[in-house]
């Protein structure tokens, strides 16, 4: 929110504070009756439903024209089966989201004050349920930038008095299905301390030194992706309600990740960088690279907040023998296309090169002992 209009942090605010206080005047049942509507419509948008079915409340409370104390208002019964996109919506690749904002925005505009005042009520309880309920709670956490001109910090910071093998919170370990013995519950597997050093340790996958803290690197992707989700489910409640952003647990839990997902998305990257450069010198080896060389670098793009591929040709199809000074030829070409690439943002672009230098180092030394 550092970044965004002082202004317009201030009315999302206000809107966040009125929308939460007239959801604390409602009646108890009202309220578990919008947070389980609210599950439902959340649910549908997350796993990405063409369409999704739901009731407004059959009352609640709000102020009339003319009355001075807010009053209990009934919704007629015809009025209270409401319903956004449709099953060719699958088809048309029409996001519900976007229907569902579309159906919340005629609501809310309604002559009827009930029905508007119910629809705003049931949009807050929607993203509610989303940022409060579906995402995991993390631990508190501080990031530095990765370099001085960085907007988004990613290193965890420390104070140094974190102990380094005891466990103090239920957040520190993992408990292992199967593994216990009987009558001695859950089997506790303590996270090493750099993962307890970020938002939620359970989905880190490499370490300080890029070196993989899982199993395999499909165990890795599988929580770069767990971390988008995350952040895409966050994404989903802003284009809902945007005052949401300014709730507290949505700031605390859109840093904790955004900072753990750009950290573990680049040293992904880089990991499998490594792995290219090892299969590049192992197949060149075996004489397996003399009818040519495409690569597809991965790189993290920390604006689209996901792992991207950089596509360029090392050697044409043809029968050409396979020397180093293909690869640094090749990679150092491909500079010079990135440093001129509007499509990134600095550090995205500083990122990919660094990437690239890997590989023209990699290479580098053999090109000379060919020299």
């Amino acid at each position: 929110m550092s970044e965004t209009n002082p202004k317009v942090v201030e009315r999302l605010t206000e809107d966040y504070e009125r929308q939460q206080a007239l959801f604390s005047a409602q009646p108890a049942i009202v309220q578990r009756f919008l947070e389980t509507q609210g599950k439902q419509i959340a649910d549908a948008i997350v796993e990405g439903d063409s369409q999704v079915s739901f009731l407004l409340p059959d009352r609640v409370t709000c102020t009339l024209e003319d009355v001075a104390q807010p009053a209990l208002v009934t919704i007629p019964q015809n009025q209270r089966s409401r319903s956004a996109g449709s099953f060719i919506n699958r088809f048309r690749k029409v996001e519900l989201y976007k229907e569902l904002r579309h159906v919340f925005i005629e609501l809310e505009q309604s002559p009827d004050r009930a029905v508007s005042v119910a629809a705003g009520l049931l949009r807050h309880a929607t993203v509610l349920h989303m940022v409060h309920q579906m995402l995991p709670a993390g631990r508190a956490v501080i990031y530095k930038p990765a370099e001085e001109d960085e907007t988004i910090p990613s290193v965890p910071e420390t104070d140094g008095m974190e102990p380094e093998s005891a466990i103090t919170a239920a957040t520190d370990a993992i408990a292992e299905e199967g593994k216990a013995e009987e009558g001695r519950g859950d089997l506790l597997v303590p996270f090493v301390p750099y993962a307890r050093k970020f938002f939620v340790p359970q989905w880190v996958a490499f370490g300080e030194h890029g070196e993989m803290l899982v199993k395999s690197l499909e165990e890795a992707n599988g929580h770069v992706k767990s971390m988008q989700r995350f952040m895409e489910v966050l994404f989903l409640a802003v284009a809902i309600a945007p005052y949401i952003s300014t709730d507290e647990e949505f700031v605390t839990k859109r840093y904790g990740m955004l900072g753990q997902l750009v950290n573990q998305g680049r040293a992904l990257a880089i990991f499998q960088t490594r792995e290219i450069i090892a299969r590049i010198k192992e197949r060149a080896a075996a004489g397996s690279l003399n009818r040519g060389l495409r690569l597809s670098l991965p790189y993290f793009d920390d604006q689209e907040l996901k792992i991207d591929i950089s596509d360029f040709e090392i050697i044409p199809s043809g029968r050409i023998m396979f020397v180093p000074a293909f690869v640094v030829r090749a990679v150092r070409q491909e500079e010079a296309k990135v440093s001129q690439d509007t499509r990134f943002n600095p550090s995205t672009r500083k990122h990919l090169l660094h990437l690239l230098s890997l590989l023209e180092e990699a290479f580098e030394s053999g090109n000379e002992e060919m020299r």
